[in-house]
């Protein structure tokens, strides 16, 4: 099965795909730019949904849903929210079809023009933030802390499974507060949130840090990001929180009475991640070999495989096995399937990514043990049966770290400290990864940089160090150095 996927030195672009549709976790569909997220894909991203909506929920967030149509008027409101989505908004004109006079099949039916044409949602902002000021009257309705899961519609042209489709699936959080305190307070703890998931969840070590008013999102005055860095030396912005100020509420004209019976606008967040992370779990951890999935997030965490077939002492152990795992809250299946021999079952689950493989064979029960594989190094040891559980529990918790700790070395690795332009584009080019250099502060330079080398300012660290230096491109005067890299 390996042979199957293109080798990820040799084609990147491929290898990503090779695994994608060969792990059976996304196709292409008959919309250009959409996909179908396949069942064992499906399982992945709703491990990953669960976990981050129980995080959602813990820090007093709640669940709601809104429209999928959002009237045009909407979006005209923020001037810079408009701007920002205008060239990716699917529109809605017509409410019906007929028959072709022709009997050549359906057309729109031109009597059913809408009054006003409606989006397709992009974001939510304006279609919230139209219903808060129903919502919102008082001090005692604030803090408002909602969450929404969703699909939106971004019609992108050039599309990449997961990474970058024209319909995707996210979660997007909408919070109204009191005082600008408060909001920053709150966009600030999503982006901690964010960062806690992809850690110690996904394996996937992140840098937290602001955008420059250039990559901001439209509409916000401050937008947070988490970037990680993938193993093809690009980044990927793998989540994003926004401090909005008062900027919709002032749109959508949402005041509240404070405590002194004063009317003020409400200062509000907004923050999101998508199905774009499982796009950074296959390029964080996967191999030549096929997907590897870290064992917090995957749907199964042990599989059990007999050998040569099954057998009643092979399936009495194996019962026992798997009594013994989900006792730990361990996920574990047995492969009975008799139409394929244990190397194709071995490659299979391989494929899949599956963490922990058990193979049971009658010899190896006369010595009262099983065959334990590893998919993270394909590392194997023979081990007892007795208190099995135990060591199965305590190798999960290693692989989690050890993918971890690979990942985060091949980010130290890759990243790289530059004090000229060429060194610059030489380590760009060579090397890639995350560059850390000065930059002059101006949208002018950044955007000449990206014009040269298509490298961006991924964020200004959160614990950046002040440094006075000077930029790469311009030699003016810097405070402190940026990441920069190619990105997703």
């Amino acid at each position: 099965m390996a042979k199957e996927i293109t080798g990820m030195s040799e084609d990147y672009s491929q290898w990503y795909i090779d695994i994608v549709k060969k792990a059976g976790l996304a196709d292409n569909s008959a919309v250009r730019g959409c996909m179908v997220i396949k069942p064992y894909g499906f399982a992945i991203w709703e491990n990953m949904r669960d976990q981050l909506d129980r995080m959602f929920k813990e820090t007093g967030h709640v669940n709601a849903y809104f429209p999928l149509f959002i009237p045009k008027s909407f979006l005209s409101r923020e001037a810079d929210h408009v701007e920002g989505f205008a060239k990716e908004c699917a529109v809605v004109t017509h409410h019906r079809l007929m028959n072709a006079p022709d009997g050549s099949g359906v057309v729109v039916d031109p009597e059913a023009k809408l009054e006003e044409e409606l989006i397709v949602r992009p974001t939510s902002e304006t279609i919230i933030w139209h219903t808060y000021k129903d919502w919102i009257n008082s001090y005692r309705d604030l803090p408002l802390l909602i969450n929404q899961w969703a699909n939106v519609v971004r019609w992108e042209m050039r599309t990449r499974l997961f990474l970058r489709t024209a319909e995707f699936l996210w979660q997007e959080g909408h919070t109204a507060h009191a005082t600008r305190e408060e909001a920053v307070a709150e966009a600030k703890l999503m982006q901690k949130v964010y960062a806690q998931f992809a850690e110690e969840y996904m394996a996937m070590p992140v840098i937290q840090g602001y955008k420059t008013a250039n990559e901001r999102f439209a509409g916000a005055e401050d937008t947070l990001t988490i970037e990680a860095l993938m193993q093809d030396g690009k980044a990927l912005q793998a989540g994003t929180s926004h401090f909005l100020g008062q900027n919709f509420a002032k749109a959508f004209d949402v005041k509240f009475l404070d405590e002194n019976n004063k009317e003020s606008y409400v200062w509000a967040t907004s923050w999101g991640v998508s199905t774009r992370l499982m796009g950074g779990l296959i390029m964080t951890h996967s191999d030549d070999d096929g997907l590897v999935i870290p064992p917090k997030l995957a749907p199964t965490q042990v599989i059990i495989v007999p050998i040569p077939k099954p057998a009643a002492e092979i399936d009495e152990v194996a019962e026992k096995i798997m009594k013994a795992l989900r006792s730990k809250g361990i996920s574990v299946s047995y492969d009975t399937d008799m139409k394929k021999r244990p190397g194709f079952k071995f490659a299979e689950h391989e494929l899949k990514g599956i963490p922990v493989r058990i193979g049971i064979g009658k010899r190896d029960l006369e010595n009262n043990q099983v065959e334990i594989a590893r998919r993270d190094t394909k590392e194997k040891s023979m081990q007892n049966l007795d208190g099995i559980e135990n060591y199965v529990e305590q190798l999960l918790a290693d692989i989690q770290q050890n993918l971890f700790d690979r990942a985060l070395r091949y980010r130290t690795e890759h990243t790289t400290r530059v004090d000229n332009f060429d060194d610059f584009k030489e380590v760009l080019e060579s090397k890639g990864g995350f560059i850390e250099a000065h930059w002059d502060g101006t949208t002018e330079t950044e955007l000449k940089i990206k014009e040269l080398t298509k490298a961006t300012i991924r964020c200004i660290p959160n614990d950046v160090v002040e440094e006075p230096g000077k930029c790469v491109l311009t030699g003016k005067d810097s405070k402190h150095r940026v990441l920069f890299a190619k990105a997703y």
